[in-house]
């Protein structure tokens, strides 16, 4: 099972996302609300993408709209990058949960999840053709550049692939989770500075 079906041919962006609504490539569009698609220019040159939309983002239908983006919000303003001009999005386009009273609590996606979803992100590269995609955690850092990634090992490193460069970080909400928030955010703010830098 994945999306491959469902992603039509040499779209572009309206049309890829107005397909993505109606995604049945995994499990996970059974219980999320709705498909949350990226958003930005088509012709971003950098893409953020990050693991999965939470729970205010599986709600609103748009990506980092809470905490975690209200923070990444913070940080791209302070390294000197126009958000407006960023394209977002995620690795997974639906939000997987499990329920605890009333409270809907984030789970990471499997790796089949993953690759499910792999054609949409695919098919959102292909159409903006950006300079620099930004990692936002593992779970992109494993999809866009290698299953074995390590962000612990290689964060903020400027690397070379076939059709752009990327730079991964930690997701936002790992910064929010940290033991000590605000050395923490020193380093996310470092991280997105080098793709500043990068950017030329």
């Amino acid at each position: 099972m994945d999306a491959g079906e469902f992603v039509p041919d040499g779209a572009d962006l309206a049309t890829l996302r107005r397909a993505a609504a109606g995604c049945h490539g995994c499990d996970l569009y059974r219980h999320a609300q709705q498909t949350v698609f990226g958003e930005g220019p088509d012709d971003a040159r950098v893409v953020l993408i990050g693991e999965q939309p939470g729970d205010r983002e599986d709600v609103a239908g748009h990506p980092f709209v809470g905490p975690a983006g209200r923070l990444l919000d913070r940080a791209l303003d302070e390294a000197g990058i126009d958000r407006a001009a960023t394209y977002l999005t995620n690795a997974v386009k639906h939000f997987k949960f499990v329920e605890r009273g009333k409270r809907r609590i984030h789970q990471q996606p499997g790796r089949g999840e993953i690759t499910a979803c792999a054609p949409w992100l695919t098919a959102e590269l292909a159409t903006i053709r950006p300079e620099l995609v930004v990692c936002l955690g593992a779970v992109a850092a494993r999809a866009v550049v290698s299953p074995s990634f390590r962000v612990s090992r290689q964060r903020g490193e400027v690397i070379e692939m076939p059709d752009y460069r990327t730079v991964a970080t930690v997701h936002p909400s790992a910064v929010l989770r940290a033991p000590d928030r605000d050395a923490a955010y020193r380093e996310f703010l470092a991280d997105l500075r080098v793709v500043r830098t990068a950017m030329g």
